[in-house]
């Protein structure tokens, strides 16, 4: 497997990547958990999809097995700021104001939305080595613009997983449970820093290997 990371405004470097980002998004996030998101019959794209937006996608014998978007909690798009501080001001139907207990506006802490991995990867090991190359492409990029903290709204599931690959992960506001896939969700913080992995042999995050499996496993998608 393999990360890139682009922003907004590079996302054209990377030939359909992006694209098939929303197309593996629209997969998920509205034909497998139902979610009330804008989408058509191929994409899902929401309002935060802007130019003050970066992201970190895995690929897989070239194609879109995984990614997340980030922002920094100062960032403003037309009548949008970011995901979580919106709902905070009671601008989102499907996530409660109270899910994030104060507003953040710092450059230092940036917000991580949208994470997905595709079912196409069947083994455990094979979904913990994308998650950890998405997370790690998302911390690299915060560090870089001075970032000392990332926060994401996330299921329980996810916290603990995250902790298992070497994140310091900590919940920061009251779960709830979401009304359209029936999961338990809470706002996640943590320091912007690598896995245990990364941290160990300070590999660049693009250039891991993938085992054979993942490799037929990953289809285009």
């Amino acid at each position: 497997m393999e990360n890139i990371t682009f922003k907004f405004a590079d996302l054209h470097r990377h030939g359909p990547a992006f694209y098939n980002f929303l197309r593996l998004r629209k997969e998920v996030f509205v034909d497998e958990l139902g979610w009330d998101v804008p989408h058509d019959d191929e994409v899902e794209m929401d309002q935060y999809d802007t130019p003050v937006a970066h992201y970190s996608l895995v690929l897989s014998g070239g194609a879109v097995v995984g990614g997340a978007r980030a922002m920094s909690t100062e960032a403003i798009w037309g009548p949008n700021t970011y995901m979580l501080r919106d709902a905070h001001r009671g601008k989102l139907e499907h996530i409660p104001p109270t899910v994030l207990p104060d507003e953040i506006a710092s450059p230092q802490v940036w917000e991580c939305t949208r994470l997905v991995i595709s079912s196409r990867l069947a083994t455990n090991e094979e979904r913990r080595t994308c998650l950890r190359l998405i997370v790690d492409g998302l911390v690299e990029q915060a560090r870089a613009r001075g970032a000392e903290t990332l926060i994401c709204l996330s299921s329980h599931a996810l916290m603990r997983t995250l902790r298992q690959l070497g994140y310091e992960v900590r919940r920061i506001g009251p779960s709830y449970r979401n009304d359209e896939d029936g999961r338990m969700y809470a706002v996640l913080a943590m320091p912007a820093e690598f896995s245990a992995a990364r941290r160990a042999d300070w590999a660049p995050a693009h250039s891991l290997p993938v085992a054979p499996a993942a490799a037929i496993a990953a289809r285009a998608l």
